[in-house]
This record gives structure tokens, C-alpha cells and sequence, in this order.
């Protein structure tokens, strides 16, 4: 895919924040810097910048796709409450990977474990 400006800017947005943005947030963040460009745009650009591996797309069921610059595995943890979504440190690490593959007789490629949750501001909303 060539790399146009609309792309970068896409890219560029999405790396700059460890938020996981929809792309309805994309496409206003981005606006800001190309004002014509269009939600449609924005939505073709996030699909490929997945498909070519550049950011990840994080589904957590049911809710708005989110997406995340870092394209890597790594593990999230979901607000029930809110949707916030915050990257956790790797805790499954080689020797668990290689348990899997063990007991399964598959061979992992990568890995996808999300945690859920009520994040800090809504648990302190929640005994106000």
C-alpha cells in the first residue's frame, strides 16, 4: 500500500496513544490535521494498517472495535463499566507457551488473553 498522508496521519494517531481508540476517535483526531477527510477513510485505513500487521485491531466483545498501536502480543484488561482499555505486562511467557504446546500438540504462532475488570475511577465512582 503506498503511503500516503492520510495513512500516516491514521498511523501516527493511533501509535501516539495507549488509550486503544475506536476509529470514530481516529477520524476526529485526525481531522484536526487533514479537516476533509472522511470517517469511510479513516475506517479503510485502520483495516489495513491491521491487515498489514502496523496496529492491531482489539475486539473485547460487543463494544465499538478498538485499535492499538502496538501490533505485538500482549495481554488487556477491560473495564466492565466504562470500556477502558489498558495494556497489561506479558505474564505468559515461553515456558507457558511451551505447556500449551505440549498438552495441545499445537504449535502457537501468538497469543490473545484479555482481562476483565472495573478500572480504579469507576470503582471510586462507585462508593461516592
Amino acid at each position: 500500500m503506498r503511503n500516503t498522508r492520510q495513512r500516516q496521519v491514521v498511523l501516527d494517531i493511533v501509535r501516539s496513544t495507549s488509550t486503544h481508540p475506536t476509529a470514530d476517535w481516529v477520524y476526529e483526531q485526525a481531522r484536526q490535521i487533514i479537516p476533509n477527510i472522511s470517517l469511510g477513510t479513516v475506517y479503510r485505513l485502520l483495516n489495513r494498517l491491521h491487515e498489514e500487521g502496523l496496529v492491531a485491531h482489539v475486539d473485547v466483545g460487543g463494544r465499538k472495535s478498538r485499535f492499538d498501536g502496538n501490533p505485538g502480543d500482549h495481554q488487556h484488561i477491560v473495564c466492565e463499566k466504562c470500556g477502558r482499555i489498558v495494556d497489561v505486562p506479558d505474564v505468559i511467557d515461553a515456558s507457558t507457551t511451551q505447556r500449551i504446546e505440549e498438552i495441545t500438540g499445537f504449535r502457537v504462532s501468538t497469543h490473545r488473553v484479555d482481562w476483565f475488570g472495573v478500572c480504579p475511577e469507576c470503582q471510586a465512582q462507585s462508593t461516592r
